[in-house]
């Protein structure tokens, strides 16, 4: 410490006849006190929530907050209060009968704040969460803030990657869309849905490797689908991590994991396709270094699953299985036609509308056919999913408010698992090689995944009766309103029950006024002032992430339409986590 860093502050004849005063040290008050006959100084707002420390009392070198009774010991600053934090105490020399305190700033302040967010989220406490999240992000560091929260959550919970995970890959996902402050809220709410899953409950193990390590990938994934059939999830755990060290790419990855997700139809109603695609796309941002604990946290999920082939549903008065099981063994042939097709198109605009309105008829077996017919006519495996998602995204902008409430859910759940298996195509097909089939070309290297395209057809098919009647879907036409008088009537129309057609005409209308960043910022902003809910802020992310795929075309308003629909349906909530 030199000199310069230090400051007199006090006279220690002050003391006489009290044993505190409060001091202005640099940018802040500071408490020096006496007690037992020597001095202290700390800093005089309490870390927990800011109160005057000098109207607290001291007993036996303890100073204790008068507000919420925090505990810190006057020497180091260390509080016994998980809730509270260190007070800054601060080096004291008597020079001469005056007091000098050393106003050096604390080292390792984000070593400090990273070890406190996770203190936080082991103790569940949300303020300390959320103080943390503000003072890392103003160093910069959201991908660290995200890093912990995805350590946490792999760790922490023996039943593996929940919905809080889910919620923190999709906060980090539209992070970019949003204004500076609503990515503080972003992160924190992840965050603290992964603290509250994990809350009371045993940790998760994880397994290690085959040793040796002689087994090749296609061996690796025949076992792992075998383990799965068969719901053994220790043995499909130890498959994943073993492909992973022996260098699986994530292209190669997303071919096993989704391959079993697709061996059954709709498995427990999307979420393990969902959970997937989000553990890989925080792995997008973590770095391939974590997979064995991100993608070791799935399996659980997928061995236990439900399977729609089990469901009365899907059996009858069709058998939807049936004819799945028909279509997947024509797809390997259709897929080589239309790789070779002279009609080969590349399926934009009227093409994908017609389709699209196919798979939202009332004729399942019709539908299968229209897909294979596209495929056939040289539409790829990522045209036909995406088109897919495209049409269950339109089963949710088309959804009759005169329909039961929870309904809303049954079609989000489409539309998020046909999200997940239009991203994984993506990104399966982008793989430059694949080890397990290196001859097959990045069509072929789908058709697995495809089998899921077609269950979530099937899907769009059993959620008819939510469009009977169908919700008008409002035209984009501008009327001379500036675009910002826009955005400003969307956040009060949210703070209002049912508003639902209202919400989805102004969406509407901004998105053919204006660029729709600004939109997707408010949607963002409305969906972060309500109370933590799974479904929205699952339908928001995959709409926001469909849009990026549709921009510029009618099909992109068409989704937002339907993301503000269910953000509108679910709005006002009681706003509580915000405070």
């Amino acid at each position: 410490m030199t000199e310069q860093q230090w400051m007199q502050v006090a006279q220690i004849d002050e003391f006489a006849l009290s044993d505190r005063k409060v001091v202005n040290a640099g940018d802040r008050p500071v408490l020096v006190l006496k007690h037992g006959g020597d001095f202290y100084a700390v800093d005089n707002r309490c870390p927990h929530m800011g109160f005057p420390l000098d109207k607290g009392s001291v007993k036996d070198c303890i100073l204790t907050c008068l507000w919420h009774t925090a505990q810190f010991d006057l020497r180091t600053g260390g509080t016994f209060s998980q809730f509270a934090d260190d007070v800054r105490a601060y080096p004291l020399q008597q020079r001469d009968g005056a007091i000098w305190i050393n106003i050096a700033p604390r080292v390792n302040e984000r070593m400090h704040q990273r070890k406190r967010l996770n203190d936080g989220l082991e103790r569940n406490i949300r303020l300390v969460v959320a103080k943390s999240v503000l003072a890392l992000l103003e160093h910069g560091e959201a991908r660290d803030v995200f890093l912990s929260g995805l350590a946490f959550g792999t760790r922490s919970r023996a039943a593996g990657w929940g919905q809080g995970l889910t919620m923190l890959t999709c906060f980090m996902n539209i992070l970019p869309a949003l204004d500076g402050p609503d990515q503080a809220r972003a992160l924190y709410q992840g965050l603290d849905a992964v603290s509250v899953e994990a809350a009371g409950m045993p940790p998760r193990y994880p397994i290690d490797p085959l040793p040796g390590m002689t087994a090749d990938l296609p061996t690796l994934k025949r076992w792992f689908r075998q383990f799965i059939e068969v719901r053994d999830n220790e043995g499909a755990e130890r498959c994943v991590v073993s492909a992973i060290q022996g260098g699986a790419t994530s292209a190669e990855m997303t071919d096993l994991l989704f391959a079993a997700i697709t061996d059954h139809r709709y498995i427990q109603l999307g979420h393990p396709a969902d959970f997937a695609n989000k553990a890989l796309e925080a792995l997008d941002t973590a770095g391939w270094e974590h997979a064995p604990a991100v993608l070791g946290s799935l399996v659980s999920g997928i061995a236990r699953a439900s399977r729609m082939e089990e469901a009365s549903s899907w059996r009858h008065p069709l058998d939807l299985v049936t004819m799945l099981e028909e279509a997947f063994r024509e797809l390997p042939v259709a897929m080589a036609v239309g790789q070779t097709s002279s009609m080969r198109s590349n399926f934009e605009g009227d093409e994908r509308r017609a389709l699209a309105e196919r798979i939202l008829a009332d004729n399942p077996q019709a539908t299968i056919g229209a897909l294979l017919a596209a495929l056939r006519e040289g539409a790829t495996a990522e045209q036909v999913a995406g088109t897919v998602a495209y049409a269950a995204a339109l089963r949710m902008a088309r959804f009759h408010t005169a329909n039961e409430f929870g309904d809303w859910d049954v079609v989000l759940h489409t539309f998020t698992f046909a999200n997940a298996l239009h991203q994984a195509i993506r990104r399966l097909i982008s793989a430059e090689t694949d080890r397990a089939t290196p001859e097959a070309t990045p069509q072929e290297r789908a058709l697995p995944l495809l089998r899921g395209v077609f269950d979530a057809a099937m899907s769009i098919y059993l959620d008819r009766f939510f469009n009977m009647p169908a919700a008008r879907l409002p035209q984009p036409v501008t009327n001379g309103t500036p675009s910002d008088g826009l955005l400003a009537e969307l956040l009060p129309l949210l703070d209002r029950q049912q508003q639902v057609a209202p919400v989805a005409e102004l969406v509407a209308r901004y998105a053919a006024a204006d660029d729709p960043a600004r939109l997707m910022a408010v949607l963002g902003k409305a969906l972060l002032r309500e109370d933590r809910d799974f479904h929205t802020i699952q339908t928001v992310e995959a709409a926001f992430r469909q849009h990026s795929l549709l921009r510029g075309t009618p099909e992109a308003t068409h989704v937002l339409i339907a993301a503000g629909r269910y953000l509108a349906a679910h709005a006002p909530t009681m706003r509580e986590q915000g405070q």
